[in-house]
């Protein structure tokens, strides 16, 4: 078999829902809701607004945030309709692996650890100036004094 036909190969829909054990449904409505918000929104809705509407774009800001929530909507409709279809777990790995193929979900499944290692990160980063005020700066340069 040719590198680009297994770099290419797909899992047919058939295959999956055969090999696929159904996931057990114990989340309830506000479980998912939460997962969802928490998910979605994360921490630049508390540290980004303030910034933009100051220094870029003024109230502007809030047209380009609907913009933005307009977006989201369609992904998380696309999601939802992926979910359903392919009724296993793996988020985006799996539903490119049966849309595209195994490259491209090689591919989307480093970029989802990408996105979940820098995310954590940039979270931290920009809760921090946050958590310094609510503590009034007490622990500000620790480790710096500690060093």
């Amino acid at each position: 078999m040719a590198v680009s036909k297994k770099l290419n190969r797909k899992k047919t829909m058939a295959g999956v829902v055969r090999e696929s054990s159904m996931l057990d449904r114990v989340l309830t409505t506000t479980d998912l809701t939460a997962l969802g918000v928490g998910s979605t929104i994360g921490v630049g809705v508390y540290v980004l607004p303030g910034a933009l509407s100051k220094y870029v774009a003024g109230p502007a800001v809030v047209v380009s945030f609907f913009i933005a929530a307009v977006a989201s909507v369609f992904a998380g409709l696309c999601y939802a309709e992926l979910s359903s279809r392919v009724p296993r777990a793996g988020s985006a790995y799996s539903y490119a692996y049966i849309a595209v193929g195994e490259l491209a979900a090689f591919i989307v499944g480093w970029n989802l650890l990408l996105e979940y290692t820098i995310g954590g990160a940039s979270i931290a980063r920009g809760m921090s100036p946050l958590y310094r005020s609510l503590t009034k700066q007490e622990y500000g340069n620790s480790f710096q004094r500690t060093l």
